[in-house]
């Protein structure tokens, strides 16, 4: 039924898919600009750098003529390399300390004698084997400047918070078409700012606000799409959204494997997206918003290229949609629930009572404990061994089938009975990961790429359940709560990944536990398949409380009827003309 569905979509519906396609394209530069790090911020060997030329230089039982031989060999952190300069001084190189030999003539690597220890006054000595060039290696963000690199990625995620509450407000109050012209542009311009940033400090600003800009895209791209897209395939294309930030994993390793030098590297990523910053200004508004302003004009512009695109010979008439919006809300003013509905909510009523409050502290953790996952193990992919551009090609490319999955599963065995297996299957995951001996890699690799897909899976279809779980009333009030959890498991999985300096299995012991007592509480939620929306707190209550018996129908929320009916009215005309 889903397949059947997305063909009928790009069948029938080619103004739509044409919209569609172009939009979540730039959803790419969003995954890309979320896992740039990885590569951009790498720390490659180093050792302190020295006050003069070099003549031979000891590594063990190892002589080389250039500290360049040397890097092959080096293996671990408390290693130092010996090292003679042309003025005969030897002296012993740590990665953040130098030491001279006082009283010593052979070159020998171990010494008992007198040693004076000096700091990395001449800076620091980095093996470019691989990376040419760092945004570490530029501003030597080592040793006591480490932390200065490892809040690269957590201001960035920081970024993608803000803006992610900034923008969608924006969205609302000057449409969606302004804000995607917007952060796109905005995406390319500080994009390629980044490249040319010209210390650590401008570094992170511009890496800020193209969180902000990247996270506004997203967020803003998720409504468009949504109120293009037909209702029989709406949850398959706000599903692929995810699949397109995965494919911006994918272009990430493939650039990080052709380009070694982080500036070069980062305006070949931002350039990966250029064709749709060219041509998004073509992008019409959405009918349901400009409705929703009263620019009834605009709107039929909108629905009239829709139906020629189309082939419609009868399209949509906006006086009639009026007509059927006057219609629900007259009928609104006459119901019981005028007071409910004119009521302004927070935050609060979210823990209204105790079946309420249950339901989102559960929710909040699945959101929290999915975004957690999903970065620790795109982050960690890094780290696992063997070849690490092949390792995040394949952490992005096992999410592409992780979302049909989700989707068929969703729609066939229902939400809650997709996101209990799947969450603890990733706990169980992490926990077979600690017991695989570290010289298997594949082994390592395939139990990571399964932990990525399964944790994908419940990250996938929250969204949507989230919506389901509660009522009209506070519904949007619901998601954007949730989705700021996510933004916050952001925030901190960078800093989860960095415990791994700790303990090599620190993360993965983390994101096991928040998983598993996710798929846990989430045993406790109502399964949402087949069942009306609920209106109110009361109605979502009782679906808490009674699952079998809550089957009795509600009608649509008057807020939402008349946009139910306005895209139902539409699709019988593409339908009766086709």
């Amino acid at each position: 039924e889903g397949f059947s569905s997305v063909k009928c979509f790009l069948s029938l519906y080619r103004f739509q898919a044409c919209v569609y396609f172009a939009s979540v394209f730039q959803a790419m530069s969003c995954g890309i600009h979320y896992l740039a790090s990885v590569f951009m911020a790498v720390t490659p060997n180093f050792a302190c750098g020295l006050p003069g030329n070099v003549s031979s230089v000891l590594f063990y039982n190892s002589s080389a003529s250039s500290i360049e031989d040397i890097w092959t060999l080096w293996t671990s952190t408390e290693n130092y390399i010996v090292v003679q300069l042309e003025n005969g001084e030897i002296w012993e190189l740590d990665q953040c300390s130098r030491s001279k030999r006082e009283a010593s003539l052979d070159l020998a690597y171990e010494y008992k004698g007198n040693k004076s220890v000096f700091p990395c006054s001449d800076g620091f000595l980095y093996d470019a084997t691989k990376w040419k060039s760092t945004v570490v290696t530029q501003w030597d963000l080592v040793c006591d400047r480490e932390w200065l690199a490892k809040l690269i990625q957590p201001t960035f995620m920081l970024g993608v918070l803000i803006g992610a509450v900034i923008f969608g407000d924006i969205a609302d109050r000057l449409g969606r078409q302004r804000v995607i012209w917007f952060t796109s542009a905005g995406q390319f311009v500080f994009g390629i700012a980044v490249a040319f940033t010209f210390d650590y400090y401008s570094f992170v600003i511009v890496r800020f606000l193209l969180a902000m800009v990247s996270s506004g895209y997203l967020v803003v791209a998720f409504v468009y799409v949504t109120e293009f897209v037909g209702i029989k395939a709406r949850t398959w294309a706000s599903m692929h959204v995810h699949a397109f930030f995965a494919m911006g994993i994918m272009v990430v390793a493939l650039v990080g494997f052709l380009v070694r030098t982080w500036w070069v590297y980062q305006i070949f990523l931002s350039i990966a997206t250029l064709p749709f910053v060219l041509c998004c200004w073509m992008l019409p508004e959405t009918p349901f918003w400009l409705l929703s302003e009263e620019r009834y004009e605009d709107a039929q512009k909108v629905i009239d290229t829709m139906a020629r695109w189309n082939n419609i010979s009868t399209p949509c008439k906006v006086s009639e949609l009026c007509s059927v919006q006057q219609d629900d809300l007259a009928s609104g003013r006459t119901g019981d629930d005028d007071t409910s509905s004119t009521k302004k909510h927070n935050i609060l009523d979210l823990f209204c009572n105790w079946q309420i409050a249950r339901r989102t502290i559960t929710v909040w953790l699945i959101w929290f404990t999915g975004s957690l996952g999903y970065y620790v193990f795109s982050l960690s992919s890094v780290s696992l061994g063997g070849n690490e551009y092949l390792n995040l090609f394949l952490i992005g490319a096992v999410e592409l089938p992780c979302y049909i999955i989700a989707c068929v599963a969703m729609d066939k065995l229902g939400r809650r009975n997709t996101l209990i297996p799947f969450l603890i299957l990733s706990a169980l995951i992490c926990v077979l990961i600690m017991f695989i001996p570290q010289e298997l890699n594949i082994l390592i690799i395939l139990a990571n790429m399964a932990g990525k897909f399964s944790i994908g899976v419940a990250f996938g279809l929250i969204y949507l359940y989230t919506a389901e779980l509660y009522p009209t009333i506070v519904r949007s009030l619901a998601v954007g709560s949730g989705s700021m959890m996510c933004r916050v498991g952001s925030v901190v999985a960078p800093f989860c990944v960095y415990l791994r300096s700790v303990w090599i299995f620190m993360p993965l012991l983390l994101v096991g536990i928040m998983a598993l007592l996710s798929g846990i509480l989430t045993i406790m939620l109502p399964e949402t398949l087949g069942k009306p929306l609920t209106n109110t707190l009361e109605e979502a209550t009782e679906m808490g409380r009674n699952k079998k018996s809550f089957s009795k129908k509600t009608p649509p929320a008057h807020s939402g009827a008349a946009l139910e009916k306005v895209e139902m009215f539409g699709q019988e005309r593409v339908s009766a003309d086709k």
